[in-house]
């Protein structure tokens, strides 16, 4: 289970990007509590989950 400050910044990537608890947790486990890394990797890993836009 994360730690009581771990909950904030899992909170605020869930609100922030739009990525799972589980993948907030796995990067706050990989890359510790920096904001600016865990929003970048974040942005990034949703960025890879959505399917490209097709042109009307």
């Amino acid at each position: 289970m994360a730690q009581e400050s771990d909950r904030g910044l899992v909170q605020r990537l869930l609100d922030e990007t739009g990525i799972t608890e589980e993948q907030a947790l796995k990067l706050i486990s990989l890359l510790g509590a920096n904001w600016f890394s865990l929003l970048r990797e974040a942005k990034a890993m949703k960025d890879k989950l959505q399917p490209p836009e097709t042109p009307p």
